[in-house]
């Protein structure tokens, strides 16, 4: 897929299980089960799918994933599988330096920590030539989250970017460059951006953790991780209007089959329209 002067490819570096209740909020287990089966713990399959943006100029990542280096406590509680995003990235003739920017939707460990590495003991930035980008609000958030969400947070996964001066905090929508822009939004956590590329004939939305899988398209479909749910159902709505409007890709980050969707609306809601696997 291209749009402007971008080429656009999904970059899965694994996968994750997490709780499907948790994924779920208040839709009974009976109908998200149909099209996400859990495991005996209660666990859905879900991706932790990036996406690369290359130009003439630039190599831009969204999301780096979970990444490697984590305890096997940690890794038996989340599954987790993991492919190298060096070797993802090499199927697209390019490897971690070649990277320029890393828009982070924010600071999840699922969705920055593929962020850093570790050598020698050190923890250094798995991009060493990029600029990390995010949003000011939610850096500082995720210095002192609350109890309710403080876990999803592992300083060790983004600090080191700060400490190392290649994160810029950003404050507030903003566009990256003329067919990259940044829409922020505060349901799932304070100052999430989603990335939007668009040349006036076609776009694309990453979606981040406001719409995870086409299984979140419908409007009560919300996290019960969500730390303001209503706040999400209203963000859902306004992009999904827009989304059917103006036929939009959403770009599903944690769909375990399904890279991207176009959205339909009928008496019953918002719903799935034509499906891609691939962009």
């Amino acid at each position: 897929m291209k749009i402007g002067k971008y080429k656009l490819s999904p970059v899965v570096t694994g996968n994750i299980s997490l709780d499907g209740g948790a994924m779920f909020g208040v839709v009974p287990k009976a109908l998200w089960e149909r099209s996400n089966p859990a495991d005996d713990k209660n666990r859905i399959n879900l991706s932790t799918r990036l996406l690369l943006l290359q130009s003439d100029s630039r190599n831009i990542l969204v999301d780096t994933g979970i990444g490697k280096g984590w305890d096997d406590k940690f890794s038996r509680i989340y599954n987790v599988r993991n492919n190298s995003v060096q070797d993802e990235l090499a199927k697209y003739n390019i490897n971690a330096d070649d990277i320029s920017d890393v828009i982070l939707t924010h600071l999840h460990f699922d969705h920055t920590g593929g962020s850093v590495i570790k050598e020698n003991d050190k923890i250094l930035p798995a991009f060493p030539n990029a600029k990390y980008h995010v949003q000011e609000e939610q850096y500082k958030w995720a210095l002192e989250a609350s109890d309710k969400d403080k876990a999803s947070y592992i300083h060790d996964r983004f600090i080191p970017l700060f400490n190392e001066g290649i994160l810029n905090l950003l404050k507030g929508e903003d566009k990256i460059d003329d067919e990259i822009s940044l829409i922020v939004i505060n349901g799932h956590t304070f100052s999430q951006q989603l990335v939007k590329v668009s040349d006036g004939n076609e776009t694309l939305l990453y979606c981040g953790d406001l719409i995870p899988t086409a299984s979140h398209v419908p409007l009560p479909y919300v996290m019960a991780y969500d730390l303001q749910p209503m706040v999400t159902m209203e963000e859902k709505k306004k992009i999904l209007h827009q989304a059917l409007e103006e036929n939009w890709k959403l770009f599903f980050e944690h769909d375990p089959e399904i890279t991207a969707a176009t959205v339909t609306q009928s008496m019953h809601g918002f719903g799935v329209n034509d499906v891609f696997e691939e962009i």
